[in-house]
C-alpha cells in the first residue's frame, strides 16, 4: 500500500537558521519559506536526490508545531510522510485494520497541494505518519 518516502518533517525553533544550516553547511537546495495557514505552519523544503526534508515552524496562534516545540525546544523530527496511490482506499484499509486517522478522517490538501491524512503515532511505533496521495 505505501509507496516511497516523500519527506521527513523536522520542527525547528528558528526557520531561517535551519534553512541556512541545510543550504550552507550541508550544501542542499533549499526553498524560500512558504506559509501554510490552513495547517498553522511555515515550511521550507530541502531537496535531496531521493526525498525531501520539510522544515516546519509555527505560523499563528494554535499551531500544532508550537506545542511540539514547547516539549522539544531544540526541535526534532515531527513526522514521516509516505506516498500512496489512492488516499481514500488507504484510509479505508487502515481504519479496517484498526489504525486511527487523526482529525475528521477526511483528506486535507497538504503543503504539496495534494491530499494528505495523518495517522496516530501510538498505532505506528510512536511515529506520526502522514500519507500523501502521489
Amino acid at each position: 500500500m505505501i509507496g516511497k518516502l516523500n519527506h521527513v518533517a523536522i520542527a525547528v525553533p528558528d526557520l531561517r537558521a535551519a534553512a541556512a544550516l541545510y543550504a550552507n553547511t550541508l550544501g542542499a537546495t533549499v526553498s524560500e519559506p512558504v506559509d501554510q495557514p490552513a495547517h498553522g505552519v511555515t515550511v521550507v523544503f530541502v531537496d535531496l536526490p531521493n526525498t525531501k526534508i520539510e522544515l516546519l515552524h509555527p505560523l499563528g496562534e494554535g499551531s500544532p508545531i508550537a506545542g511540539f516545540l514547547e516539549r522539544n525546544p531544540a526541535g526534532g523530527i515531527h513526522h514521516i510522510c509516505y506516498e500512496v496511490d489512492d488516499i481514500v482506499a488507504a484510509r479505508d484499509h487502515l481504519k479496517a485494520s484498526g489504525a486511527r486517522v487523526l482529525g475528521d478522517g477526511e483528506p486535507k490538501i497538504g503543503a504539496h497541494d495534494k491530499p494528505v491524512l495523518f495517522l496516530h503515532p501510538k498505532d505506528f511505533c510512536g511515529t506520526l505518519i502522514e500519507l500523501e496521495q502521489a
